[in-house]
């Protein structure tokens, strides 16, 4: 790590993984520079001393940029971005609008991207050890009736910071992506969650409507600690701790309920893969 004190610039800290990332960084005597759509969501984060800043991930890109550079010009610069900003889009495919869909993709992809284009310049420029943190879910490896939307997202963030890990490695910049599994934030709250406007009937009585009912039942039940989670993060992004001796990981599987999904999507994608291999790999030139 650089002799200097690290910088974190935090995308959405007013909840969740991005406040608590930025309470842990403070603990650890780190500067940290935290962002919300409103500083007033996050003047607790002023509080305990962070930077505070106005961001939101969808506004034009222009404005993005005029954000990196008030954020780089606090300290000189930025070890640590974290793009914690997104949230769930809940129903059936049929029944989400086109603006529901693009309005989801636009904060948890391209507010991400987006996010890592403005800091990037500034990374690049900073000496030592620099990390880009992108945030999936267990949903980026699994897709499910009620969230289709949702997983298309984090499906989308783990496969572009692992062609951006490709880019900025030889660079000396580690990408990761953090997958948690279920962890009590509020996430599920419902302020937090978005559903759609629309429902079908038909959909209400399967396993979409199942879903929907789990959600409720699960929010504020989630068996993760997000402190707990948020202090293996800081170490694995860090170096110490827990991830002393270690490299930045390709993703974070990030609570106990976690690796068990990987794991079946795995089996179940070997065991599709043996099944049909003699026949779909079978089409090249004689």
């Amino acid at each position: 790590m650089s002799a200097q004190t690290p910088v974190w610039f935090i995308a959405a800290a007013s909840s969740g993984f991005g406040k608590y990332i930025a309470l842990e960084a403070l603990k650890r005597g780190h500067r940290v520079i935290a962002s919300a759509r409103s500083t007033s969501r996050i003047s607790d984060l002023a509080d305990a001393g962070a930077v505070t800043l106005a961001l939101d991930v969808t506004w034009p890109q222009e404005q993005i940029e005029k954000v990196a550079k008030e954020a780089n010009d606090k300290y000189g610069y930025i070890n640590h971005l974290v793009n914690a900003a997104g949230y769930i889009l809940v129903g059936a495919v049929e029944e989400t609008s086109p603006k529901e869909d693009y309005d989801h993709f636009n904060t948890n992809v391209f507010g991400t991207l987006n996010t890592c284009k403005a800091f990037l310049p500034y990374l690049r420029s900073t000496p030592g050890h620099r990390t880009i943190s992108n945030f999936g879910s267990i949903g980026s490896w699994v897709g499910g009736a009620g969230y289709a939307l949702y997983s298309g997202t984090k499906f989308a963030i783990s496969g572009i910071s692992e062609g951006l890990r490709a880019e900025l490695a030889p660079l000396g910049i580690a990408v990761t992506v953090v997958e948690p599994g279920y962890f009590r934030t509020g996430f599920l709250n419902a302020s937090a969650r978005v559903s759609a406007a629309k429902t079908i009937q038909a959909y209400e009585d399967s396993v979409v409507g199942s879903v929907r009912r789990r959600i409720e039942e699960t929010d504020n039940r989630q068996r993760g600690d997000v402190e707990k989670g948020c202090k293996v993060i800081v170490d694995i992004l860090t170096r110490e701790g827990v991830a002393e001796g270690k490299e930045v990981p390709e993703r974070v599987v990030l609570g106990s309920d976690a690796p068990g999904v990987v794991r079946g999507k795995l089996e179940r994608t070997e065991a599709l893969l043996k099944e049909w291999e003699g026949v779909t790999t079978n089409t090249d030139h004689e």
